[in-house]
């Protein structure tokens, strides 16, 4: 197959689909496909009408890549793509709205507020902030509503800690999220095809967080696959990343994280499109369920090509009905 990889674009997860998008390169070299390597710019559309790929394998990470900005370009170019749709990359890459669809849906998830710049510009949001303290508690984690790779993500472990992390998070997105700080065990459970893969720990150095050096720079973060949980908790784990996946719409593959704390999973988030680097957790957890890094790849293609197909067997039925 003639394969589209979609790459870099201009958020600041670009360094890492850069490294997602030369790794997967390789793997479709080795595995006979014609590879079609594509920066993501202004030049983008005319290159995809040009070339016709059979299918693009989405490499985009954050904000044009993650958001669904690059599958609506796909959609209306007739290319079929790898990864969830358009709409459940719009319910992912907000971190808000993944929480009001997740606690809507039952799934447990830490309790929170958030607040956008005007709230704080123009209605006097921060006069809000000793209410919200005393009703989630610290320590505090405060984050961009939306992006991903723990970019902006801060810790408050008191009040005075407030003002700075909220200026840190509002540098990279004009919606912050303040979420009940978990203790437990950092997880994530990747899901290819709608079968989770097995579960992956994060265990960051002692004194660090998790935090984007600790996720992309090897030997910052130890990572344990098959995690070592016991029976129930691993199926615990699974239950609730699967009804995520489910709830948020994905198809394809996707990665959710969790904490595991003393009232069992919470889920933190989606991602929508997760890293495929030599340090990502998605190729762990396929490595650990037996596939190498090429079948992994194969294997997302294979589902996006069966979406398609899928997709056009239910349009063509309901022609055949409408016929009728």
């Amino acid at each position: 197959m003639k394969v589209a990889v979609l790459k870099g674009g201009r958020s600041l997860e670009r360094s890492v689909s850069l490294r997602s998008g030369a790794r997967v390169e390789d793997a479709l070299g080795r595995l006979g496909h014609e590879v079609l390597a594509l920066e993501a710019g202004g030049e983008l559309a005319k290159l995809l009408s040009a070339e016709r790929p059979d299918v693009a394998f989405v490499a985009m990470h954050g904000m044009g890549g993650e958001d669904g900005t690059a599958q609506e370009l796909l959609e209306i170019l007739g290319i079929p793509f790898t990864g969830p749709g358009v709409a459940a990359c719009v319910r992912c890459i907000d971190k808000v709205l993944t929480k009001h669809e997740l606690r809507a849906a039952g799934i447990p998830t830490p309790d929170w507020f958030a607040f956008n710049e005007t709230a704080f510009r123009e209605l006097g949001a921060a006069d809000a902030l000793e209410s919200l303290e005393e009703r989630l508690g610290f320590p505090l984690v405060i984050k961009p509503s939306r992006g991903g790779s723990a970019l902006g993500v801060k810790f408050a472990e008191s009040r005075a800690d407030v003002p700075g992390a909220l200026v840190s998070a509002f540098s990279y997105d004009e919606r912050v999220l303040l979420e009940r700080f978990v203790s437990g065990r950092e997880l994530a459970v990747s899901v290819l095809g709608g079968d989770a893969l097995p579960v992956v720990e994060a265990i960051p150095r002692p004194g660090h967080s998790y935090d984007f050096e600790a996720r992309y720079e090897i030997g910052r973060t130890s990572f344990v696959c098959p995690a070592q949980l016991g029976e129930s908790e691993t199926v615990a784990v699974t239950d609730a990343a699967l009804a995520a996946y489910e709830t948020l719409g994905c198809a394809g593959f996707s990665r959710v994280d969790l904490i595991l704390g003393e009232d069992g999973p919470q889920v933190l988030e989606v991602n929508a499109i997760p890293g495929l680097t030599d340090t990502s957790l998605l190729p762990q957890a396929a490595e650990a369920a037996g596939m190498s890094f090429e079948q992994l790849v194969e294997r997302i293609l294979e589902l996006a090509v069966d979406s398609l197909q899928s997709s056009r067997s239910e349009d063509a039925g309901r022609l055949t009905r409408g016929a009728h």
